[in-house]
């Protein structure tokens, strides 16, 4: 690559033309030869009197070298990876895909000879504070949490124009990506993520912070089958009070998988947000369904809040217990209901892997029983099991007690006459 870029600077053509130079070869669509020659006829061009040479793209299209299709296609890349070398270090190769706040792009760490993942902030963000503020918080938060779990930050910084953040390169796929083309995991693949996942969120929480937005999309698989918790996009410091009150009010999250809490915009969003995210996530996951669907965000948000949940055997009933259970804690609309430490969950999903029952969130269960008799009594209403049919105990039915009273009569009635005859005596 270094023998074509060299003449193009020589005669001091344009950057735009060194990348799309490099990118036609890279794209294997023309040979390094080709290219040369029409870099000279292009210094030919350049040179004549009065001429003001021609553009790289329209030369490789006159000689036939690509088409205009082809031209039109790769003229974009060119540009954003022209953008992206002007950070120094690194040469931007493609870009991998683009989010609401930034674009990510495969690159090559030129210290080091590694693929890395570089996220550029677009120059429209360039003047706000709280965007730039924002994707700082996320190099800062990413680069404090070292985990195999967790993709590794590397380097956050500005130049020129731009703010950049530099990653772990992972190549694979996303969960998002497993669901759209095969619907659904099955139940022990699912827990093989899931508990990574979990391990992630593990380490985080016990380091300070919550991710905020955990869902399939920022699972990313690796070709060896490990997952990795990305995008720290909305990562806070749990203890950080300011971040918290200018927050306070706003929804901040992905509607699909967001936490009743962080819907209302409560202060006190804590780890047990994430913890409802992953229990959305791996509903997704075995469901093949999201928890609650609507025709807008608002909608479905205010079923999040409101609505009951489909138990997720009633979608996949090949589901065990066990999984059902550790989702609807998990999901629990109150975080009190929730498990008390993302290493509470963990303990569960790794008994669940092993065929045992999930103790913690049958623990839940069970509080949250006590808890509805005693609410039960205190309202005078039908006991629980008045609702089930079958279920009825036998304390609870007339027959019973009229057997204990006819024996209570009878042993009264015996101990009179004993008395009696007694006395007669």
């Amino acid at each position: 690559m270094g023998q074509t870029c060299g003449p193009m600077n020589e005669n001091k053509t344009s950057n735009l033309d060194s990348v799309l130079g490099r990118l036609v070869v890279e794209h294997g669509l023309t040979t390094p030869e080709e290219l040369q020659e029409c870099l000279e006829l292009q210094r030919q061009k350049l040179s004549e009197e009065g001429s003001n040479g021609a553009p790289l793209g329209d030369l490789l299209v006159e000689g036939g070298l690509i088409t205009e299709r082809q031209l039109k296609r790769i003229s974009p890349l060119a540009e954003e990876v022209g953008k992206g070398q002007q950070i120094p270090g690194y040469r931007i190769k493609r870009r991998l895909g683009a989010g609401a706040m930034a674009a990510v792009y495969m690159a090559k760490q030129l210290s080091l000879d590694r693929v890395v993942a570089i996220k550029i902030l677009p120059r429209k963000y360039t003047n706000n504070e709280q965007y730039i503020a924002r994707f700082y918080a996320e190099g800062k938060a990413a680069a404090r949490l070292n985990h195999p779990n967790i993709v590794q930050a590397i380097d956050v910084g500005k130049s020129g124009d731009y703010h950049f953040f530099v990653m772990e390169y992972v190549e694979g796929r996303t969960v998002g990506d497993d669901l759209t083309r095969h619907g659904r995991y099955s139940e022990k693949d699912a827990l093989k993520v899931v508990i990574q996942v979990a391990k992630a969120l593990d380490h985080a929480h016990k380091a300070g912070f919550i991710h905020r937005d955990v869902k399939p999309k920022n699972i990313m698989i690796t070709a060896d089958g490990e997952a990795k918790l990305a995008d720290m996009g909305l990562a806070r410091a749990e203890s950080d009070r300011e971040a918290a009150e200018a927050e306070q009010g706003k929804a901040y999250g992905t509607p699909y998988y967001i936490s009743p809490e962080q819907i209302r915009g409560e202060i006190d969003v804590d780890f047990r947000a994430d913890i409802y995210g992953l229990g959305c996530t791996f509903y997704h996951m075995v469901t093949g369904q999201v928890p609650f669907e609507g025709p807008n965000p608002s909608a479905v948000m205010h079923q999040h809040l409101k609505a009951e949940l489909m138990p997720p055997d009633h979608l996949n009933n090949e589901l065990s217990s066990g999984v059902c259970e550790v989702i609807e804690v998990c999901m629990a609309k109150s975080p009190d209901k929730r498990y008390n430490s993302s290493g509470d969950l963990l303990e569960d999903l790794e008994a669940v892997a092993a065929g045992k029952p999930p103790q913690e969130a049958r623990k839940k269960f069970d509080i949250a029983s006590i808890a509805a008799l005693d609410d039960t009594a205190h309202s005078g209403a039908a006991p629980a099991w008045a609702a089930v049919s079958g279920t009825v105990p036998l304390t609870a039915q007339p027959v019973f007690w009229t057997a204990v009273l006819g024996w209570a009569v009878a042993a009264i009635v015996l101990i009179l006459v004993i008395i009696m005859a007694t006395a007669a005596n």
